[in-house]
């Protein structure tokens, strides 16, 4: 049903001046309309003078608008949703005149959603066999509303035969007998069904011919998705499910396969599930298309056999085009993480071996400081030497030289690690150093394990200068100063356990 509102004049009272303001009337609730419907009027003045009319706010409503002020609209079908019934659709007409006087005045629309019937297209026939219970499920292929609205089948009993029926979902099944069987070689039958949608209960009528199984007739293929061309890339799967049904019976398929341009698609790919089901699944593979060719363009031609070789097929056209390989740079991507880390981790036990020695030397430059002394011992005034005789027991005595006069014995305590060992005060601050330059790798290495620990987020460019950011820490200037062990190797033979305990948010994916 087409509607058509047509307003000759719409008239427009303006006030010039000061205050200038557009008054439209609407009088006629010519601001109201349907999808589908067509609207039409023109916008006048009172003023002597033709302005130019601009309309504003279209976006992309298909609106038309000149600069006589003819408006012309036919909203689309798909503007309202039919859930959503209704649509404000707000635009401003603006006249300007030749001496800079200008008005503008908005136009407030209300579309409202327009049901559609469903429709219904020719339908493939609906062949039988005679004592044996036929199937026929209307496919939405042939029968659709346009609204998107939910469907419901309906039949006409007056021009049912015996024996058939139709379920609300569209599915018609029917056991002819001999006679019934034998009478549609003359006289097929046209089975008439109605469609209804939910829940406008819009209703079409729709045919479906009965005829009689032929012999060497050939066998029918479906293929969902029912495109004819596909467009993916190379790490992307494509799927097709195929149904193949013959008129003198299922049994009468003998094969069911494909050819294809290319050699390596491999017969593998279709799967014959059961004689009328098959299922093709191929994915091309990151190293199908050339980097040169960019794309590259599959023919693959699905075919089903009945007995007698009468033959039926589909052609379907893929363009596959060329991929980055997500796997290979994955795979790239984790070996510079992990050897970040690495690099860190190394660094890290080593800075720890060498906070160890700088506390043991700081330990025994403190213990040095307080034991350590210099004795000195001179001798004072000497008067002589003169035998002394000791006696242990009563009849034993032994004799020895002693000395006669004073001794001056000197204790001098001096800074024993000033003089034999390091300095404490470098110790500390080579500790102090060490201290630093760990804790900012450890903070600075935890950051880069936990951010980038899915695949996904090395991908980001992000993680190049981030890696970065870990590399003036492992190189440090300072490390100079700390004297570190030059025989030990920088990198060492970690696994992924040993990285997880330095950096518990590592990934081994």
């Amino acid at each position: 049903m087409k509607h058509r509102l047509v307003l000759p004049f719409l008239i427009l009272s303006i006030s010039i001046g000061f205050g200038q303001h557009l008054i439209v009337s609407d009088s006629s609730n010519w601001n109201s309309l349907r999808e589908g419907e067509f609207l039409s009027f023109k916008i006048a003045t009172t003023d002597s003078l033709q302005p130019k009319y601009t309309l504003e706010g279209v976006n992309g409503y298909g609106i038309q608008f000149d600069t006589l002020g003819v408006f012309y609209w036919k909203p689309s079908f798909d503007l309202v949703d039919r859930l959503e019934k209704q649509k404000e659709v707000s635009v401003i007409v603006q006249a300007e005149w030749k001496d800079g006087r200008r008005v503008r005045k908005p136009l407030n629309f209300k579309v409202l959603h327009q049901n559609r019937p469903p429709f219904v297209e020719d339908l493939p026939i609906f062949y039988v066999k005679q004592s044996s219970s036929n199937s026929y499920q209307i496919s939405d292929q042939y029968v659709r509303d346009p609204d998107g609205d939910p469907l419901v089948f309906k039949s006409i009993q007056s021009q049912l035969p015996e024996g058939v029926s139709l379920s609300s979902q569209g599915l018609l099944t029917w056991a002819p007998s001999r006679n019934q069987f034998n009478s549609l070689k003359a006289n097929p039958l046209q089975i008439e069904f109605i469609v209804q949608d939910q829940p406008e209960k819009s209703e079409v009528k729709g045919k479906i011919k009965v005829a009689q199984t032929q012999l060497d007739l050939p066998p029918e293929i479906l293929i969902i998705p029912g495109d004819s061309a596909f467009t993916i890339k190379e790490d992307e799967r494509i799927h097709f499910k195929i149904y193949v049904s013959d008129p003198n019976g299922d049994e009468n398929i003998s094969n069911v396969g494909f050819v294809c341009s290319d050699g390596r698609v491999k017969s593998e790919s279709l799967v014959q599930n059961t004689s009328v089901q098959s299922e093709f699944t191929w994915s091309p593979g990151y190293y199908f298309v050339e980097e040169v060719e960019k794309v590259k363009e599959v023919e693959i031609i699905f075919f089903a056999l009945d007995k007698s070789n009468n033959r039926v097929q589909r052609e379907v056209t893929i363009k596959v085009f060329d991929t980055e390989n997500l796997e290979e740079k994955d795979k790239f991507l984790y070996i510079k993480y992990k050897n970040s880390l690495i690099q860190a981790k190394a660094l890290i036990d080593l800075l720890d071996e060498n906070h160890e020695k700088l506390n043991k030397a700081y330990k025994q430059a403190k213990k040095g400081k307080k034991n350590r002394s210099i004795l000195n011992a001179s001798l004072g005034a000497t008067t002589g030497l003169a035998p002394v005789a000791f006696a242990d027991e009563p009849s034993t005595y032994k004799t020895v030289s002693a000395i006669g006069g004073t001794t001056v014995l000197t204790m001098g305590t001096l800074e024993a690690t000033e003089v034999i060992g390091k300095s404490k005060n470098d110790i500390l601050e080579k500790m102090k150093i060490n201290v630093e330059i760990r804790n900012q790798l450890q903070l600075e290495a935890d950051n880069f394990a936990r951010k980038y620990s899915l695949k996904s987020t090395r991908r980001n460019k992000e993680f190049d200068p981030d890696r970065d950011k870990l590399l003036p820490i492992i190189n440090n200037q300072k490390l100079v100063v700390l004297e570190l062990d030059a025989s030990k190797p920088t990198a060492r033979n970690f696994d992924n356990k040993d990285i997880r305990k330095t950096f518990p948010d590592f990934s081994d994916q």
